[in-house]
């Protein structure tokens, strides 16, 4: 029986509360032996397992491991689909947002959110289930997540979500960016000047805390977008770099147009030649942040030393 993505947010707060609100969605599924995928954090898996008992049809992933950046989440639900196409039906429990998430990735976990209902919409048969701890989070936090679904569960039940706002996926990638402080490095590029801008960012990761396996893996990602930008942005793009907190933060400007805002959330298949720059980004980065408007493309990648 072909049903449409169901997408709810699960409103709790404390342990207790998530493991009921996650058992009583998991019912039918359970007494149907339906594949069931759970990407929580290690003690909510573990607290959710001791109830439930090891069944089959229940995997469990980490997410703070699969989903530290965010874009890695669609990609995850995306392979479990294609893992059981068979099924009948399929079940998601997924929770992006937790406390010490910085405001890139909340921003992107909020993006990630929208574009679900883009990514496992049409006939794809699965309910989603999205915990989010009022407890725990910001007030401004909870209210952008739960906009972004459909319906809403909680301990007394289901409904449709007043609050729920639609959105053109295309006009996400429009949402403006925090602006980069006044004393970012600038250094403007075209393709011959790619050998300066790898060693510019090289330098900059090492002055950052990265040792030399993580710094290239940065130069790799920022070389990628890079080169996307003179192939496809009018032969010519701007480096902006700086240091936030704990991360290194290096954007890519260009004057292109993305149109896609699946971007760099797909995995590419074997057979694509080329394209698969900003994918590289989000497998390297931390948080890639990815933007476009009348005024040109922004591609904002942001690393830790240690990731």
């Amino acid at each position: 029986m072909a049903v449409a993505f169901r997408h709810e947010a699960g409103i709790y707060a404390g342990a207790d509360e998530f493991v009921g609100l996650a058992t009583s969605f998991l019912d039918r599924a359970l007494d149907a032996g339906e594949p069931v995928l759970v990407l929580v954090d290690t003690d909510k898996a573990s607290r959710l397992r001791s109830v439930l008992g090891e069944r089959a049809t229940v995997v469990y992933g980490d997410v703070r491991a699969v989903g530290r950046n965010p874009a890695h989440l669609i990609p995850a639900w995306a392979a479990f689909v294609e893992a059981n196409a068979g099924a009948t039906a399929l079940w998601g429990i997924g929770e992006p947002l937790w406390p010490d998430r910085s405001p890139s990735e909340l921003a992107e976990c909020h993006q990630h959110e929208a574009l679900l209902n883009v990514a496992l919409a049409g006939d794809t048969t699965m309910s989603l289930l999205c915990p989010i701890d009022h407890g725990s989070l910001a007030t401004d936090v909870v209210a952008a997540s739960v906009q972004c679904h459909p319906s809403l569960r909680d301990v007394r039940g289901t409904a449709d979500n007043a609050d729920y706002r639609p959105v053109d996926a295309v006009a996400l990638l429009n949402e403006p960016l925090p602006p980069p402080p006044v004393d970012a490095d600038t250094f403007a590029f075209t393709a011959s000047d790619l050998p300066e801008l790898r060693r510019r960012v090289g330098g900059l990761a090492a002055s950052a805390g990265f040792d030399a396996d993580r710094a290239a893996e940065i130069v790799l990602a920022v070389d990628e977008v890079a080169t996307n930008s003179y192939r496809h942005g009018g032969g010519e793009g701007t480096l902006v770099s700086w240091r936030e907190d704990d991360r290194l933060v290096c954007e890519v400007r260009d004057a292109g147009r993305f149109t896609d805002p699946m971007v760099g959330r797909r995995i590419p298949p074997s057979s694509q030649v080329g394209g698969r720059g900003l994918w590289i980004a989000n497998q390297l980065c931390d948080v890639v942040q990815v933007r476009s408007s009348d005024a040109g493309a922004v591609v904002r990648m942001h690393a830790r030393p240690g990731a």
